[in-house]
């Protein structure tokens, strides 16, 4: 028995499931530019360590900002980790979230 190419219906479908998981990663990505820059933010000033928000902001940047400090090394006196991490968000909001989209209207 020939397998049957994808009918109309089930390629709408996919295509509206590629659609909507590019916007929301998109959002996704959006929301942790801004966390990203807030937690920036802070280290320029001398936040409490013990506020709930700056614990929230700690926890959820450090898995990504430290690996990419330990990288880059502390020579420079001047932590650049933060924007590097912004480039990547850039970068996949760009490259991977427009090629989804795109995909999505090929296949829809």
């Amino acid at each position: 028995m020939p397998l049957s190419s994808p009918s109309e219906p089930d390629m709408f479908v996919a295509a509206n499931f590629v659609s909507s998981l590019a916007i929301v990663l998109d959002y996704a990505l959006q929301i942790y530019w801004w966390i990203i820059i807030a937690r920036a933010l802070l280290s320029w000033v001398s936040p409490d360590p013990y506020n709930p928000i700056v614990q929230f902001l700690n926890r959820a940047t450090e898995p990504v900002l430290d690996p990419i400090r330990r990288q880059m090394g502390g020579g420079m006196g001047i932590d650049l980790s933060p924007m590097v991490v912004m480039l990547v968000i850039m970068f996949l909001q760009k490259f991977l979230v427009h090629s989804m989209m795109q995909w999505a209207a090929r296949i829809g």
